[in-house]
């Protein structure tokens, strides 16, 4: 790692200086304070009373001061510099702070017109905040300049990495509050700097900002000996500055002239990796502020100290229009920051308080790096159809799904070198994704061996063992306008169930803000799933993110399971393709049979649920019963199932259909992909037994099904919780999925059958007990399941 110090030569703020940073800080913490407050007399032009008061008093002010802080300070840097700058606020509950700012540079107004740049546009701008048809208390969509809602504390840091990568002019400032720093995907995510390459990508500037305390309780890392933090960060790898007091003018010194320091380093370090070729990993510099919490806010009340506590964590001055002497204090407090002097008579910024404003799209309010769709290249996508594999007959060869996609990938890596990533925990090439390793590395700034393998500063590859980096990277990509998929084991995916939940909102939430322009989708793969998992064992088998997925908003989601490699082919290319979405692809990484040739396939995705001819008896007739399936390893028994029907009971008309988009099985009404009830019918008849062989939990079928007119007829197998370390066909025998096991429900649902078909229902739970009986003895599959192909 490079150590070596950097020599810079700070400029000192001017007495000018500080008193225009202060006058901005105090417009926006009146700003900031009128939004949780005020719902008349923005400007105090009479005496504050009762009336004047929002009824419910919502937001939370203990961060908000300090984040103005920071805002005010960056945005020094930026029109000193002319720096290319966003933010992330790590603290997003602070909402009014980003509000405030976007309000003050002009943004807000741009885009919301009717909160216009005055006095009236103040008022609407305090009323909405936290109000019925208004706007949210945290960072959100719908503020300026935000990639980060902050709802939830772990994400700020990494996702400001994400955002870093591959902007070599971009400085990404992200604050990081000192109750977010106890979560473990913060901690995880100051290892990040092991990832970011000085030549090629942007900087991040962490500011860690140390108020003390949570909701109720001290911060983990405000109270430690600074000592012992300092040493934690350097141990990560990072050149920590600290900045510590509660006197403004103190600290406005202080704040500016590390800031120049430290920006002096980031610019040295680009210049010495881009010019000078140091190939050491830097040691960047970091920011630790210490400011008390609720800062310049009431001191006191009700005779209980509130600046400096968790008191004044949300609204340090609850029930002010009851209360006389809350309102006379909440008067005082506002009037504490001189809004007269910050503000014309027209309710307009006056000129000491915008000195420090950038300009147009140098403001981060205004930066299109945070709207990312503004910035957003097509990917160059190579035909897909150029990769596939021959089929000349139906489910007589086989193909490793995954392998033959990693070829695609290769090719998209190698014609998009600079707006495309693939993410994954150390699972690239168990998954099979080799092929990509021709053309790219792993990303990696830390020490290398002579026993690594692909390992460089400008790999495309991007892993790291926690899915929690590999989703929030590729987030912060994606919402500054790139392009990525991320790959993982299945049962893992987990893991960012609740980071997934909260991209999805923000997708649902900017679908109808018509400024933010559409960016690319989120795409997983997840291969190593439940069904092949049989070496792992129970721990690895889950196919629950699924039902997780199905909770969101129909317009975002996709879910896609791909049978074999051409119709995985063909699935890829069009979630590559699509915009403002989150696609979910399942596939083996196992060879399976290859079903279709390419232009099937095309076909068949294209309509996302299909009859195959070819597989079923039925010949264009009614069926006596549907065989339905999704996924590779169902849709395999279900053709040894037919296979089965056709040779034990060649009377029974049978149709075999198969579902690659999970959501044609739901109405129009509930999905934009949903078959309408004549075309279900078609497919699935309103009367004749429908036996479901699914990928994951039967119950996501009944769900997505339960309004169809043959729901009553649908008996569904999938996995149920069963599994240990065995072969691949005991574990769908555990679960009820096998052939034999379809068979036996096909003659237990079928009306007259079961009694015509006692012979062969007997046969089938026979041939349960013997492949049972084989596993235990020889430790593998017989061969006549493991060579099993496509007979007619």
């Amino acid at each position: 790692m490079t150590d070596t110090a950097v020599p810079v030569h700070p400029t000192a703020p001017t007495d000018a200086e500080v008193r225009l940073l202060d006058a901005h800080w105090r417009a926006a913490n009146y700003l900031s304070a009128g939004q949780i407050y005020l719902l008349d007399n923005p400007l105090l032009r009479e005496p504050l009373q009762p009336g004047h008061i929002k009824p419910r008093l919502l937001g939370h002010w203990g961060t908000t001061p300090g984040l103005n802080f920071c805002y005010t300070h960056l945005n020094r840097v930026i029109r000193t510099r002319d720096q290319n700058m966003i933010y992330i606020m790590g603290p997003g509950h602070g909402g009014p702070a980003a509000v405030a700012n976007a309000w003050l540079e002009g943004t807000y107004s741009e885009v919301y017109p009717e909160v216009s740049w005055d006095e009236t546009g103040m008022a609407r701008l305090f009323r909405q905040f936290s109000f019925p048809g208004g706007v949210p208390s945290h960072v959100a969509p719908e503020t300026p300049g935000s990639i980060h809602e902050g709802g939830e504390l772990g994400y700020a840091l990494v996702h400001a990495f994400g955002a870093a990568f591959d902007n070599p002019d971009l400085v990404v400032a992200c604050i990081v509050g000192d109750g977010e720093a106890e979560t473990g995907p913060l901690a995880a995510a100051w290892h990040s700097n092991k990832f970011l390459d000085p030549v090629r990508d942007g900087a991040v500037l962490p500011i860690l900002h140390l108020n003390g305390y949570k909701i109720a309780n001290p911060t983990v890392p405000a109270r430690i000996p600074e000592r012992e933090l300092l040493a934690l960060f350097e141990g990560y790898g990072y050149r920590p500055y600290v900045v510590a007091g509660d006197d403004p003018a103190v600290m406005h010194r202080k704040m500016a002239e590390t800031l120049d320091r430290v920006m002096d380093e980031i610019t040295a370090i680009q210049r010495n990796a881009r010019e000078g070729g140091n190939k050491g990993r830097p040691r960047w510099p970091m920011i630790i502020l210490r400011t008390p919490k609720g800062w310049t806010g009431p001191k006191e009340v009700d005779g209980v100290p509130v600046e400096g506590t968790w008191r004044s964590h949300q609204v340090p001055l609850p029930g002010v229009r009851e209360n006389p002497e809350h309102l006379a204090l909440l008067e005082r407090w506002l009037r504490s920051y001189r809004p007269w002097e910050l503000f014309d008579g027209t309710g307009r910024p006056v000129p000491q308080v915008l000195a420090q404003t950038p300009r147009g799209e140098r403001r981060m309010s205004a930066n299109p790096h945070a709207n990312g769709g503004l910035l957003l290249r097509p990917l160059r996508l190579p035909d897909f159809r150029d990769y596939a594999v021959p089929v000349d007959r139906p489910a007589t060869t086989f193909a490793e799904p995954t392998r033959v996609l990693g070829a695609l990938l290769r090719d998209v890596i190698a014609a998009n070198p600079d707006n495309f990533r693939i993410m994954g925990p150390d699972e690239t090439a168990s998954n099979r994704l080799n092929a990509v390793f021709e053309v790219t590395d792993r990303t990696w700034q830390a020490e290398r061996l002579p026993t690594d393998d692909h390992l460089a500063p400008s790999g495309r590859v991007m892993e790291v063992l926690s899915e929690h980096l590999c989703q929030g990277w590729l987030e912060g990509y994606l919402l500054t306008g790139r392009h990525g998929l991320f790959n993982c084991y299945e049962a893992f995916i987990h893991i960012v169930d609740s980071m997934f939940n909260q991209h999805a909102k923000w997708l649902k939430v900017t679908r109808a803000l018509p400024w933010r322009r559409p960016i690319a989708s989120l795409n997983y793969l997840l291969s190593s799933h439940v069904w092949r998992q049989d070496h792992n064992g129970f721990t690895h088998q889950d196919p629950g993110f699924l039902d997780v997925v199905m909770n969101k908003k129909p317009e975002i989601i996709r879910v896609y399971l791909p049978p074999d490699a051409n119709t995985l082919l063909a699935v890829t290319d069009g979630c590559l393709r699509s915009r403002d979405c989150i696609n979910v692809i399942v596939a083996g990484k196992q060879p399976v049979l290859n079903l279709l040739p390419m232009d099937d396939a095309v076909v068949h995705c294209a309509r996302g649920i299909g009859i195959w001819e070819w597989a079923g008896t039925d010949a264009g007739a009614e069926p006596d019963v549907v065989l339905a399936c999704a996924g590779d390893v169902p849709t395999l028994e279900t053709l040894a199932a037919a296979d089965l029907l056709r040779r034990h009971l060649p009377q029974l008309r049978v149709r075999v259909v198969n579902v690659v988009d999970l959501m044609r099985l739901q109405p129009p009404t509930e999905h934009p992909h949903g078959l309408t009830d004549p075309e279900f019918d078609a497919l699935f008849t309103t009367d004749k037994p429908i036996i479901f062989a699914f990928h994951g939990y039967p119950y996501l079928i009944h769900r997505l099904t339960y309004r169809r007119h043959g729901h009553g007829n649908l008996h569904v197998r999938g996995y149920k919780e069963e599994g240990t370390t065995t072969t691949p066909f005991d574990m769908v025998m555990m679960n009820d999925l096998d052939r034999f096991h379809l068979v036996m429900d096909v003659i237990d649902r079928v009306p007259g059958l079961g009694v015509r078909a006692g012979h062969v229902r007997q046969l089938m739970a026979d041939e349960r007990i013997r492949h049972r009986a084989y596993t235990r003895e020889h430790g593998e599959d017989p061969a006549d399941i493991t060579e099993w192909v496509w007979p007619h």
